[in-house]
């Protein structure tokens, strides 16, 4: 019996024991779940009260500039328009929509000093034309120009101007309810007729209730009136100051921000850059491939066609000298054929398109005077032909620069495929040399008939050719 009493006693203890602990568990669980749920309350509350004093002094500085921003845009919009069948009043316009400009951009960089989110400016130099009635043409026919100006000198004024007053009004007020026991010591008596405000506020609330004229018992409650109207004005502050810096911020979106079409207009003005370059690249190409024929094959044919029909009048009467010139027409006919092979590789080989970029780079590089590395990381990436044609021309040319002009003893080509911080895939294709230097882009030259076809690509091409070498030359070729 003493043992089973014993053991009823420990699994009572035990029971206890387990029951406190479960309940202290509990208490801890819901503890911790209360405070998981109140973080993030007072984290949002916490951060808008990070952002009360960046938000208050955009507010606060919003009048001086919105007023001086109302006064020159009206004083030079109505000028100009006054003065518009002058010639001067065109100009006036144009300052108008320069200072509108200006005083666009202030307010975005008032905005983004206020905590707001970046907002797109727009693309000013879409398509300008050089000249007077270029430049007239880009600030007078520009929507931007006209908003920025209507944005200044009228919308913000009047939006600037009201959040001003709320965000003034607020602010003293809570600060003033808040100190009132502090200032209202200064204030003159109250006499038994004058008003009490807590008097009139404590009777409305409460009908019914008589509030006694005591100086002393109505100074404390309006003290205590003035304090919470203060601590509520305060608690809603940073809710009121981000709601107007907000309104700033939805209008300047709408009114300042960049167009969707901007983007379109931008590719279409760059889409007629590379179509130019395309073309020039190309007629370039052409009018240099004529006259490397003329100068070189063309000649050395029409000297071979005089050699051969000196060697046969003279094989009856010389048969030394028409074997001279039977041996002077076989090495020109060698020659010539060379000429050929060199100007054949601005055409695309058959290797190329037979078994792609990388086994007719490998080709080209055995094939050139300078010994040549090719490094190449472009795996099983589809290539379309178009691109791997542009890189191979580009290669060949770089490669016969190298042996032409760079004085180089070894070169590396070096092509991989690779992603742009945008996300668009490229194939970027370089050729290094280890030659004297000093390779720039003349007009006329190869280097530049290089970057009219990569611009035609939508590509880039970077030199880097400092005196006494290496000379480092860099594509990259958009692969879409």
């Amino acid at each position: 019996m003493t043992t089973d009493t014993t053991t009823d006693m420990t699994t009572d203890t035990t029971a206890q024991t387990l029951d406190m602990t479960l309940a202290q568990d509990s208490a801890t669980l819901g503890t911790m779940i209360d405070n998981d749920d109140k973080a993030p309350v007072r984290g949002r509350f916490r951060r808008r009260w990070s952002r009360v004093p960046r938000e208050v002094g955009f507010l606060l500085g919003t009048l001086p500039v919105v007023t001086v921003a109302f006064i020159v845009l009206v004083t030079l919009f109505a000028l100009g328009i006054s003065t518009v069948v002058i010639v001067g009043g065109v100009f006036v316009l144009v300052a108008a929509l320069v200072a509108a400009r200006w005083f666009g951009t202030i307010e975005l960089v008032r905005l983004e000093a206020a905590g707001m989110p970046r907002i797109a400016r727009p693309l000013w130099d879409i398509e300008r034309a050089p000249g007077v009635m270029g430049m007239l043409r880009h600030y007078l026919g520009s929507a931007h120009h006209w908003l920025y100006l209507l944005h200044g000198g009228l919308v913000n004024f009047a939006v600037g101007l009201a959040s001003w007053c709320i965000a003034f009004t607020w602010l003293v007020s809570g600060l003033g309810g808040l100190s009132y026991g502090i200032w209202s010591r200064f204030l003159p008596e109250h006499g038994p007729d004058n008003l009490w405000l807590n008097k009139v506020v404590i009777e409305f609330v409460v009908p019914g209730v008589q509030i006694g004229n005591d100086p002393d018992g109505l100074q404390r409650n309006e003290t205590i009136l003035y304090t919470l109207f203060g601590l509520a004005m305060l608690a809603v502050l940073p809710f009121v100051t981000h709601g107007l810096v907000r309104l700033h911020d939805v209008i300047a979106r709408g009114m300042l921000g960049r167009f969707s079409s901007d983007e379109l207009k931008r590719e279409v003005a760059a889409l007629g850059a590379s179509r130019d370059a395309a073309v020039s690249a190309e007629d370039h190409s052409l009018r240099r491939l004529e006259r490397d024929i003329h100068d070189g094959p063309q000649q050395r044919l029409v000297r071979l066609q005089f050699d051969l029909a000196s060697a046969e009048r003279a094989l009856d009467s010389d048969p030394a000298a028409a074997r001279a010139l039977l041996e002077g027409a076989r090495e020109q006919s060698r020659e010539t054929l060379e000429e050929l092979r060199d100007l054949s590789r601005g055409f695309a080989p058959p290797l190329l398109q037979d078994r792609g970029l990388a086994a007719a780079l490998e080709s080209l590089a055995a094939r050139s005077t300078v010994p040549t590395d090719i490094r190449l990381a472009v795996g099983q990436e589809r290539i379309a032909p178009e691109i791997e044609r542009s890189a191979y021309f580009i290669a060949a040319e770089l490669l016969a620069n190298v042996a032409k002009h760079a004085g180089a003893t070894a070169a590396t080509v070096s092509a991989s495929t690779l992603e742009s911080d945008s996300g668009e895939r490229l194939l970027a294709l370089t050729v290094l040399d280890d030659g004297h230097g000093g390779a720039t882009m003349v007009s006329g030259h190869g280097l530049e008939g290089l970057a009219e076809r990569v611009s035609g690509l939508r590509g880039e091409i970077s030199i880097t050719s400092p005196e006494g070498g290496p000379t480092i030359v860099t594509t990259r070729i958009p692969l879409s």
